[in-house]
């Protein structure tokens, strides 16, 4: 079965057909750095990741390329909060989140543009706009006219009366302000800002044939992305929350200033849910990575629960998942080190044909638009039916073992588990190691105190954390269990 993905644009599945066959360029829409991204984002970025590591598992030369906004309304007022400049706040939140994407194992991108790094291109497609008439000046500020592009709406399937001045959307969250500068439509955004004066007290204002100003946020992505790829491109990716309006406005300036089709195949991802309740701040649910990671979950654990659902289906994060997620990564683990530890002789039979039939299978499912919750059923049938006939025999031949090897190779090519959780568990294990030292001594201390309360709370501590304590002669052992 050939690839294909359920493409926005259409409302339909496509099979994937690359402008340059053999080769794929791909634009995400990365973070707004002005603080660490939570778990909803990176449910995206995750996302992003497997759809890299699969259109090159498919042979494809791919050009991946993930934009940084790094000049935005919250970067502005955070900075003028702190009383600094935007680039002393964007630059410890990229630093972060590059840490974080190497934390949950997201391959590096061929290129990070950053907003700021591309004004003169944001300039010129602007001036391309007022040139063909699609965009005006208004007291130092430029707007797009909605009203000149007939085909407006054509992703988010919004008609044009209903983007009413000052009214949000019932689902989609853009409220309009009718007094913000000079508009001469309510209904049309801005691709350059007049700047204010706390614009200039942070260092975020470029001068233009407008005037001094700083770019809107839409006309970024749409200058990035042509820079990096071309005019017209293969995929574009994003939150489902980021169709409108700005991915709907990315098309309509792009193609409107170049007169040729922009990104061929729209990709969006469902929202995450925590606990069943939309993230909030208020709510104190918008975890960190750096969060779930002080609370003792391996980059790895997240990594799995973050791709456990199709992309298009809502995924409801929790603890007890989050504790499965771990529970299936040191599933992989034990049975890649059984596959690796098994002894060379005899042909068992059957192994090499269920690796055969697994890869098929698994190829399948990625093939229908990455269901990875079907890729993650036929890991895990192969997983049992391969352990149930290595129970049975002492040994397997040569070429079973390569096919087993192979196999799990293939799943982790794209899945990226195995590798990073055996990429920390040598850190993890030493320090793991010394937190139950730790706490033995603490134990024994507390016996020896005659504290046998503490020395019980202890063990259940250490039972907890799938360590089994064992009292011997010879003092205290312990294994994991």
């Amino acid at each position: 079965m050939a690839l294909r993905f359920y493409n926005t644009l259409s409302r339909s599945l496509q099979e994937f057909e690359p402008l340059n066959p053999g080769r794929a360029g791909v634009y995400a829409c990365g973070p707004t750095v002005y603080r660490p991204p939570h778990i909803g984002n990176f449910r995206t970025f995750v996302f992003n990741d497997l759809l890299h590591r699969y259109l090159e598992f498919k042979g494809h030369d791919v050009r991946f390329v993930m934009n940084l906004t790094d000049v935005e309304d919250k970067i502005i007022a955070g900075a003028a909060q702190q009383k600094t400049d935007i680039g002393s706040v964007t630059a410890p939140m990229i630093d972060a989140f590059m840490a974080d994407l190497s934390t949950v194992g997201v391959l590096p991108a061929d290129s990070y543009p950053r907003a700021t790094d591309h004004i003169d291109d944001m300039v010129g497609l602007i001036e391309r706009l007022v040139e063909r008439k699609h965009a005006y000046v208004a007291d130092g500020s430029v707007y797009f006219a909605i009203g000149s592009l007939p085909d407006y709406g054509k992703l988010s399937r919004i008609e044009l009366e209903d983007v009413k001045a000052g009214a949000g959307l019932a689902t989609r969250a853009r409220a309009v302000d009718a007094d913000e500068y000079g508009k001469e439509d309510a209904r049309d955004f801005a691709l350059w800002k007049a700047a204010r004066p706390e614009d200039l007290e942070v260092k975020a204002v470029w001068s233009t044939p407008w005037g001094d100003g700083r770019p809107g946020w839409h006309i970024e992505c749409s200058a990035m992305s042509m820079v990096e790829l071309g005019e017209t491109f293969d995929i574009h990716t994003g939150g489902e929350d980021l169709i409108f309006p700005h991915h709907e406005d990315e098309i309509a300036q792009s193609e409107a200033a170049t007169g040729k089709p922009f990104a061929r195949y729209w990709l969006h991802v469902k929202h995450l849910l925590v606990n069943g309740e939309k993230m909030s701040k208020s709510k104190q649910n918008d975890f960190t990575i750096d969060q779930l990671i002080e609370k003792g979950y391996s980059g790895a654990a997240i990594r799995y629960l973050l791709l456990s659902a199709h992309y298009r289906k809502e995924l409801n994060f929790t603890f007890d998942g989050l504790e499965q997620g771990r529970e299936s990564v040191r599933r992989l683990l034990n049975f890649a080190e059984r596959v690796e530890s098994a002894t060379i002789g005899p042909e068992a039979g059957g192994l090499a044909e269920l690796a055969e039939q697994a890869r098929a299978g698994f190829e399948a499912a990625f093939d229908d638009d990455l269901n990875t919750s079907a890729a993650l059923a036929v890991v895990f049938d192969f997983v049992r039916e391969t352990n149930a006939k290595l129970d049975a025999v002492t040994s397997i031949s040569e070429a079973e073992s390569t096919a087993l090897r192979s196999t799990l190779d293939a799943f982790d090519r794209v899945l990226g588990v195995l590798t990073l959780a055996r990429k920390h568990a040598i850190g993890d294990d030493q320090e793991f190691t010394a937190w139950v030292d730790q706490k033995i001594a603490e134990r024994q201390a507390a016996r020896a105190r005659r504290d046998f309360a503490a020395a019980d709370r202890i063990r259940v501590e250490l039972t907890e954390k799938s360590v089994i304590l064992e009292d011997t002669p010879a003092g205290p052992r312990w294994k994991r269990a």
